[in-house]
């Protein structure tokens, strides 16, 4: 049977082979495979009702309907590789960034969306990341730079952390205390965040970064970084063929995730931060227990290598689910 997208976790993979697999992430079961017809897929968000599919590659922005299967829009008009696409939390506009510079907002509100605003980054865009306040962009660019723009006031700051390289990845936590960056070094760059609060009736600023540390995360190619949903743990993927996760509250390392040879692309926490998965280049996705640094769970269907995935976490009640996680500790 298959899952019902609007109750239940859902697992979304997309990569090189031009497919998109819908799974139950807590069976392992691929319920739904969809094509992404004429590119890779480079991202994936799930919307925040859980009806939509966001994805993106060469030359495309697509919406799909998760209950029917089908894709719902083509956007038009973007070109070369569109890198990174997000949903704004209650759904009402998305973003996305490409290899043209530019980080677009599309209004959702109509059948038809629309680019309603456009940062030109002048650098091909890698990531792009909404802060918790909903109204301030990330945009990592191949320059080696970090665009902070307020989609609001058009406000906008420019951050530089290392010079010639790329900045491959950019995430904020979610409790809004840190911002973390990798580049095509292996370099992590963290910063603490802090909102700017004034007298009443003074125009809100941007939100202020102080750099805090720089980690070497990595051997090779930092690809991505994203946090915990309990901001505990920063997770970092890379070509060296590991995903690495630290605790926030010393910067150490708590884990070596290792697999033989192939780049880890994309990772995402479960709900209680306690699980991982990643979609790695060796065409699967795995779900590791943190603790134990051991694979619970493969996933097998795609046919080249996964550089895309989003997951969305419900509790689950079910006979075999004994840990109280959501996700049951059987194969």
């Amino acid at each position: 049977m298959a899952a019902d997208p609007l109750n239940e976790p859902i697992l979304v993979t997309g990569g090189y082979d031009h497919t998109i697999r819908i799974w139950q992430p807590y069976t392992s079961q691929c319920v739904r495979t969809m094509q992404h017809v004429e590119s890779q897929v480079n991202s994936l968000d799930i919307s925040p009702k859980r009806n939509m599919l966001a994805s993106c590659g060469y030359q495309h922005i697509r919406l799909y309907d998760l209950v029917s299967n089908y894709p719902i829009l083509n956007f038009e008009g973007v070109t070369k590789n569109i890198t990174r696409v997000g949903f704004q939390e209650e759904g009402k506009w998305m973003f996305t960034g490409g290899e043209d510079g530019k980080v677009r907002i599309w209004d959702m509100s109509s059948p038809s969306p629309s680019c309603k605003r456009i940062f030109d980054c002048q650098s091909p865009v890698n990531a792009v990341c909404l802060l918790p306040n909903q109204v301030e962009l990330l945009m990592a660019h191949q320059g080696g730079g970090i665009y902070l723009w307020d989609v609001k006031s058009d406000q906008h700051d420019h951050l530089l952390p290392e010079v010639e390289c790329s900045i491959q990845d950019v995430a904020v936590s979610p409790n809004g205390a840190y911002m973390a960056a990798i580049n095509n070094k292996g370099s992590c760059f963290i910063w603490m965040l802090t909102s700017w609060s004034g007298p009443p009736g003074q125009e809100t600023q941007l939100t202020r970064s102080e750099a805090k540390l720089k980690l070497q995360a990595h051997e090779k190619y930092g690809l991505r970084c994203k946090f915990s949903p309990d901001s505990s743990l920063l997770v970092t993927c890379s070509g060296d063929s590991t995903a690495r996760i630290y605790s926030t509250d010393t910067w150490t390392l708590q884990a070596e995730l290792r697999i033989d040879r192939f780049w880890i692309w994309d990772a995402a926490f479960n709900n209680d931060s306690k699980y991982l998965f990643t979609a790695s280049s060796d065409t699967l996705v795995r779900l590791w227990r943190i603790d134990t640094k051991t694979v619970e769970r493969e996933y097998r269907g795609h046919m080249k290598a996964i550089t895309a995935l989003a997951f969305q976490d419900e509790p689950i009640r079910s006979t075999t689910d004994t840990t109280g996680t959501g996700l049951s500790s059987t194969h």
